[in-house]
């Protein structure tokens, strides 16, 4: 009996970790600057690019001042002079023209006017403006995530198969393009009796933690087509633990301004994963 009870805290205990993991991921995702906040993605051309919501400019946002200012990419550098009526600001100060440093930056510079912000992206060396706005109508409007009930079966404790030296693996993403990343090995794992494999990739060199995309037999039905994130911790001990109650749906799922990798085909695992997030049902795919 006491075993029982032991059992029944144990299940309780694991039900909790995951819906406060679960309360924090929905929390960062309404977040002001969440993902929920996107409202446009533009990419710059060579040369001058007027900026602002007024409809003749080369770049026309959805929110903020008729003339926000003009941007200058040039050998690959993004530089910008604000229109001196704009009344926004350069990393929260009220200066004129700065160089955009992007996303590959620890801190890329925020242009913010009103409740929108922006900041560049770059991707294989094109360079876009990645828009967010906290009145969004995706974020005023977000309705709720849905899951999978919680299963501590889909806590998999799988066998970690190192590579030395690690191998490179094509993710592709929504661009249509293809990122080459760095599988440190593979995690192989049973269910049902039959054996399947995962490929981790490394998001960087002094990675924590490794980073699964992954698809499933319920993609683009039940869940989100593209398929779904989950990160484990480093492996260890020849193991790695694989908590599909921790799938989460990329960005792309809730906008179509953001820039997502998608499950490559080695990812495509030939079984339902009845764990995690479903398709979200305010999306837009």
């Amino acid at each position: 009996m006491s075993a029982k009870i032991d059992d029944t805290k144990a299940e309780g205990s694991y039900t909790q970790q995951i819906e406060s993991w679960r309360a924090k991921r929905v929390e960062r995702l309404k977040a002001p600057t969440g993902w929920l906040s996107l409202i446009g993605l533009h990419w710059l051309k060579d040369g001058k690019n007027t900026v602002g919501a007024a409809k003749e400019n080369d770049i026309v946002l959805g929110a903020g001042p008729a003339r926000l200012g003009v941007i200058t990419l040039k050998s690959g550098k993004a530089t910008i002079e604000l229109d001196p009526r704009a009344n926004a600001t350069i990393d929260g100060k009220p200066q004129k023209t700065a160089e955009l440093l992007d996303d590959k930056h620890e801190k890329p510079t925020t242009v913010a006017f009103g409740s929108a912000s922006f900041y560049v992206i770059d991707r294989d060396g094109k360079k876009a403006l990645r828009v967010k706005d906290s009145e969004a109508q995706t974020r005023k409007h977000f309705v709720g995530i849905d899951y999978y009930p919680i299963d501590p079966k889909w806590r998999v404790e799988a066998k970690w198969v190192a590579y030395k030296p690690p191998h490179q693996l094509e993710i592709p993403n929504v661009l249509g393009t293809v990122d080459k990343m760095p599988v440190p090995g593979k995690a192989v794992f049973e269910r049902d009796g039959k054996t399947y494999e995962l490929l981790p990739v490394l998001e960087e060199p002094d990675a924590k933690e490794v980073w699964f995309i992954f698809a499933d037999k319920t993609s683009a039905k039940e869940t989100y087509g593209g398929g779904r994130f989950l990160y484990a911790d480093m492996p260890k001990d020849g193991k790695v633990v694989i908590d599909f109650n921790k799938a989460y749906n990329p960005p792309c799922a809730f906008t179509p301004h953001a820039t997502c990798p998608l499950a490559p085909p080695e990812n495509r695992l030939a079984i339902p994963v009845t764990a995690g997030e479903k398709k979200y049902r305010g999306g837009h795919e």
